[in-house]
């Protein structure tokens, strides 16, 4: 029996970007669902006074631009040379009862996405920065499940994805390091170096 990820192998597309290019735009119409096949995608939202908000990043295995309604409500752009497999979400029909649970994987990662823009809310109303950069950290080390992890993203993606200045972000991971919760290689390479601990610190 096919499975629901061999159908989206089967009805998507590989399609490669480079390091800044742009995967879709912010109010673009869309019927797609794209999947991070290798590298990083960061989908960031123009507010009406100018200012960017990054809505979220993804790694290899996430779905992205999953919407409720028709248009995109942020642009997605390759943080570094990627390749996305892109599908046509309407095609699904034609696949079955397989395109039915693919369909249903596309629900729950929609559910998870909200999930984590309502995390995200509360961390931006409630977490000090030190938190936040703590949350951030554990969150990409979560989802890379890697001993070490690298930062697709810039200083300054953290810094807008998390309300803070730039030169905050590198104080709290510097005041991170120093108190032994993660080991920093470099300012894209880290890996948590106390996981209790931090668990403790984010869950708090």
């Amino acid at each position: 029996m096919i499975s629901p990820g061999e159908v989206f192998g089967a009805i998507g597309v590989g399609m490669s970007f480079s390091n800044g290019e742009e995967i879709y735009a912010q109010d673009e119409e869309t019927d797609m669902v794209y999947q991070v096949q290798r590298g990083a995608v960061r989908a960031s939202r123009l507010l009406g006074d100018g200012r960017r908000q990054i809505a979220g990043f993804y790694y290899p295995g996430d779905l992205f631009g999953l919407e409720a309604g028709d248009t995109h409500r942020a642009s997605a752009e390759a943080l570094c040379d990627s390749k996305i497999l892109v599908a046509k979400r309407s095609a699904l029909k034609h696949y079955g009862e397989a395109g039915e649970r693919l369909e249903r994987l596309i629900w729950r990662a929609t559910g998870q996405e909200l999930g984590r823009a309502q995390d995200h809310m509360m961390l931006l109303a409630r977490k000090s920065a030190y938190e936040r950069v703590a949350g951030f950290l554990s969150d990409v080390a979560q989802r890379q499940g890697a001993a070490w992890n690298e930062l697709a993203m810039s200083r300054q993606d953290i810094a807008d994805h998390l309300g803070l200045t730039i030169e905050t972000v590198s104080r709290m991971m510097t005041q991170l390091q120093a108190d032994g919760l993660v080991a920093l290689e470099s300012c894209r390479r880290f890996r948590i170096a106390a996981p209790d601990r931090l668990a403790d610190l984010v869950a708090a």
